[in-house]
């Protein structure tokens, strides 16, 4: 497998409100280093011994079993970055699934902030396939714990302190309120349009 380059996502410094560049750049560190693991388990998993594979430990085990956390660490924080900035707003498509799966907008992004809230991890609002309906979804513990299946990411927000903490200190609420008002809408419509659900 060939390796997987990191994204530049500098066009956001000084562009986010609510986030400093400080804030930013650590974070763009901290993800830089999944995309190095990834690529680390990707290149030991092309070269070990996989007959010997089991549940208690093996090699190959123990690879297969941290992909998902430094998978889904490359691939969330991707999301998020790509859905930051301030632009757009929610399309006329996206926002009817959105009230025809919470009542209103507005409900959607209650629940959304509550689940922030609630969240060591990430806040997902996904569509559902299995259920046909926009949902918010938490996932925690190392990036995979209560990743439903069958759904498509419409847009991700990292709950994890290292996402705030150098700018808000212990002030969660007031990192909720500002980065649910920094979202690239554009990004997350064109989400939503390319999966294309049913109309409701």
């Amino acid at each position: 497998m060939s390796k997987y380059e990191a994204k530049d996502f500098n066009h956001l410094l000084g562009k986010v409100n609510g986030l400093s560049e400080a804030q930013l750049k650590a974070h763009f560190g901290l993800y830089q280093g999944y995309v190095n693991k990834l690529n680390e388990i990707w290149e030991k998993l092309g070269t070990v011994d996989k007959s010997k594979a089991n549940y208690s430990f093996n090699e190959y085990s123990e690879l297969k079993r941290r992909e998902p956390v430094a998978y889904n660490g490359t691939f969330l924080h991707e999301l998020y970055f790509s859905n930051l900035g301030h632009e757009g707003a929610v399309s006329p498509d996206l926002k009817k699934a959105i009230e025809a799966s919470f009542g209103s907008f507005d409900n959607w992004m209650i629940d959304a902030k509550a689940c922030l809230a609630s969240a060591h991890g990430w806040t997902l609002t996904v569509y559902d396939w299995n259920l046909n309906r926009v949902s918010n979804m938490l996932v925690q513990s190392e990036h995979h714990v209560g990743l439903w299946p069958n759904v498509s990411v419409l847009c991700a927000v990292d709950a994890w302190e290292h996402a705030y903490m150098i700018d808000y200190g212990t002030k969660k609420p007031d990192y909720v309120n500002n980065v649910m008002n920094a979202l690239n809408w554009n990004a997350i419509n064109e989400r939503f349009a390319h999966i294309n659900p049913p109309k409701k």
